[in-house]
Parts: C-alpha cells; structure tokens; sequence
C-alpha cells in the first residue's frame, strides 16, 4: 500500500487537489478495507473522489445514487417480472407446470443486479459510491449496515450471495439529516470543505491550463468572494471550473472588461432567482474589481 502522499499525488495527476485531511482519510480506509464517508456541502467534490480513486486503481465504478424511498429493489436486486411472466406463459402453452417452471423463472436467467449485488459480484473490487446516503430512509440505511458488514446478500429464492471481491467504499452526505451513530462508528470520517484559494487556483490550473494565470487568479478570486454573499445555493468546484470554461471560450482577458458579458456569465453561478437578486451586476463589478 503506499503513502498517503503518494495518494495525493495521483489524485492530483487526475485533476483532483486533495487536502491532506483528505488523502489520510482515504488512505487509511483503504489500508484498513473500511468505508469512507465524506461529509460536506454540494458542489466541493465528494463524488469526484469515488471517480478519480476508480481512475487510479483502473476499476470500475459503481454508482448508488441515494432517495427517498429507496429500497432494495432498486439498490440490490430485483427480478426480471416481464420475463418472468412470459416464460410462465410459455411453460403453459407446453403442459409444464409446478416446481420446474418456478425453479427456472427464479433462477441466475431472471436476476437484476442493481450497484449494490452488482458491486460484490465484480472479480475485480470496484468502487462502490452510496452517493447522498442521507437522503435515503433511515431503514434503508440500517439495511445497507448489514451489507456493509457481511459483505453478502441473501436472495430467498437463490440463497446467500457471498462477495466475490470486497468492494471499495465511498458514502456521501450533505447533511440532509443526520446520519446513525452506527454507520458513522462503521466509516473513516472526512469533512470536505469549499477549498482555500491556492487549492482552487490548482485545481483550476489543472483542470483548465490554457487560461492565462491572472485570469485564473481572478477567476478564483471572484468566486470565492460570490460564496461569501448570502446565498441559498453556493457555487460549486464544478460552477467554477464551468464559469472559467465560459470566460475562456468568449475570449475575456480580464473579467472587468465587459459588464454586460460578466452579468451575463452570472447564469453559470447564481441558479436561484433569490442568488441572482442577492448579486445584482453592480455587486458584481465590485467583487470581480477586487478579484486577482
């Protein structure tokens, strides 16, 4: 297993800028095969760890994206009804009736793996992401703390599905309700925060090399100060990076240039009618002449 720094410095060669809280946490949960529960608002990347860390152990993810109301038929498995039905209907049609037709329809044939049976079933361990678990039912949850524990499914009709290779393990959470003492006791814990300026100015170097430097500077200046305003939807990594994206691909040089193309840009930031009122263009000028 190597270093945490090494950790990061793979990350950073996918494009993602992991703080050091953040490259021990997962270090130490893949060290000790344990999920790893990220914490933190929307739009700061904890996704984007589950699909870097895929792209970096050259394995698949698998995606869980939680509700409510999930249950397992959505998030285990299911069977396949239609199929089910027609090959009922066709075992009729040639006298065939009884435990043969109900052995074959409950079979392997007619078996839909959803993320999490899919996950376990994989030869090479892939990375599960259970995105936003707090938006799903505590029930679901207290569920899922048995497939987490066990690492194995038990089907009624084909019996107990053992893991073939344990899954790598990332939750998410926005804090949409609080989360159980017992799957917190379960994770290594990391809390993802909005990045300091010199990580986004990274990120966005990475992400996006061909801006110029002090555009980049004032691009990041700009958007870490909209996120000081009181908004109800704070602007994300990905807004940012879209916002540089946009400002790029017009040609803007520097964001004082043209109002009218930077009050226009504000779409890319502000997506709630109350954000847009809150930041009109005039706030806008000010903060983006303060910006470098």
């Amino acid at each position: 297993m190597s270093s945490w720094s090494t950790l990061q410095a793979e990350m950073a060669e996918e494009g993602y800028v992991a703080s050091d809280d953040l490259a021990m946490a997962l270090h130490i949960a893949l060290s000790l095969g344990r999920p790893l529960l990220l914490e933190g608002a929307a739009g700061v990347g904890k996704t984007e760890v589950a699909r870097v860390l895929s792209a970096i152990r050259d394995t698949d993810l698998i995606r869980l994206q939680c509700y409510e109301g999930l249950d397992a038929a959505h998030a285990i498995y299911e069977w396949n009804y239609q199929r089910q039905l027609l090959a009922i209907r066709a075992s009729a049609e040639e006298g065939e009736t009884g435990r043969a037709v109900e052995s074959r329809i409950f079979s392997e044939e007619y078996l839909l793996e959803r993320p999490l049976l899919r996950a376990i079933r994989q030869e090479i361990p892939p990375v599960l992401l259970i995105d936003e678990i707090d938006r799903a039912d505590e029930e679901f949850e207290a569920y899922l703390l048995e497939v987490l524990s066990d690492f194995q499914i038990t089907v009624p009709e084909l019996g107990t599905i053992k893991a073939v290779s344990r899954p790598i393990v990332i939750l998410t959470a926005n804090g949409t309700r609080d989360l159980s003492d017992a799957l917190r006791r379960r994770c290594i814990y990391a809390y993802v925060d909005y990045p300091e300026r010199n990580a986004e100015l990274a990120i966005l170097n990475a992400r996006c090399p061909e801006i110029e430097d002090r555009l980049s500077a004032q691009i990041v200046g700009f958007v870490q100060a909209i996120r000081r305003e009181e908004l109800e939807k704070t602007p994300g990594i990905a807004e940012m990076l879209d916002f540089a994206a946009a400002v790029s691909g017009l040609g803007i040089a520097d964001l004082n240039d043209d109002p009218a193309v930077l009050g226009a840009t504000l779409a890319i930031l502000l997506k709630t009618r109350a954000d847009r009122d809150a930041v009109p263009l005039e706030v806008a000028q000010r903060l983006a002449g303060k910006a470098a």
